[in-house]
């Protein structure tokens, strides 16, 4: 007689619960609690650290222009000039005197489409470049070359163009913010392991197949890196642009307020600037690291 019928036949093994017919409880896995302690060790390590610097800068910044003749103004005076700059972002009163964050609007809506381009254009025409030899040796020199023009020696060119301030403004945000994105990518796409090609071989995918399912994928670290910086020297060129096009854009902001002498506003304006600048690129690294799954984190 196997083990098998000798465990049939003796039923005193059984739990009791089990030979009365009643149903036994499953352990239940508890619900994760929010730990207090290791949320509030979170935010004093990440949080509190830029406060402690910014609060001491923001002291030394008090003390060295609190003095009289000083050229720049110090926090106390900003903050009773600019007032209305700090605590009223939105308000709209014309079409000049807007808000900081209408004018920032403005600009992102510029940064978006000039920036939207580069991307698109940037990632394929890198694939490009990586997977052929001979596109990169006709066409890496030229990248390199053009790459090195300030994104302001573009303007007159772009005004010549378009005759328009706004498409001169996208042109210069495009030109500006390409060429990371496609050598990033071209080094992505000539860095994707043989294997993978190979895969590509026995499943023979044609080249669009290829470009979405292989190459993609196995270069997003190398592009979403390439994008970080492009959307940096995006950001950075329309600020520029704007100062000499003019309109409602933060940059002119910056321009006209110091056509009037107004070194608190630009001060804010500076602010506004860099926080924007800081935000896109964070949400482009969070874009990279849940495509890329982690592996374009840093």
């Amino acid at each position: 007689m196997n083990a098998t019928a000798r465990k049939t036949e003796n039923p005193t093994q059984l739990p009791s619960s089990a030979k009365s017919g009643t149903v036994i409880a499953l352990n239940r896995r508890p619900l994760p609690r929010l730990n207090a302690r290791r949320i509030g060790m979170a935010l004093i390590t990440n949080v509190l650290p830029p406060f402690v610097v910014l609060a001491v800068l923001i002291g030394i910044w008090q003390i060295a222009c609190s003095h009289p003749g000083a050229s720049l103004p110090p926090p106390s005076q900003v903050w009773e000039e600019a007032h209305d700059l700090i605590t009223a972002p939105f308000f709209n009163n014309g079409p000049q005197d807007l808000g900081l964050a209408w004018r920032v609007l403005v600009s992102l809506e510029r940064v978006a489409i000039g920036f939207g381009l580069a991307a698109v254009v940037g990632v394929i025409l890198g694939a490009i470049v990586g997977q052929s030899l001979w596109a990169m040796r006709g066409l890496d020199p030229i990248f390199q070359v053009l790459r090195t023009v300030p994104p302001l020696a573009w303007l007159p060119l772009s005004l010549a163009a378009f005759q328009n301030a706004n498409p001169s403004a996208i042109f210069v945000i495009f030109i500006t913010s390409i060429w990371p994105v496609i050598i990033n990518t071209a080094v992505g796409v000539r860095n994707i392991p043989e294997d993978y090609r190979n895969i590509a071989r026995v499943l023979r995918l044609n080249p669009l197949e290829f470009f979405i399912r292989i190459m993609v994928p196995a270069a997003a670290p190398y592009i979403f890196t390439g994008l970080r910086i492009g959307v940096g020297l995006s950001w950075l060129a329309i600020v520029a642009a704007e100062m000499l096009t003019g309109g409602v854009g933060i940059g002119f902001f910056i321009w006209d307020a110091w056509n009037s002498s107004r070194l608190s506003d630009i001060i804010v304006a500076l602010a506004y600037i860099g926080v924007t600048g800081f935000i896109l690129d964070k949400l482009v690294a969070l874009v990279g690291s849940v495509i890329t799954r982690g592996t374009a984190r840093n």
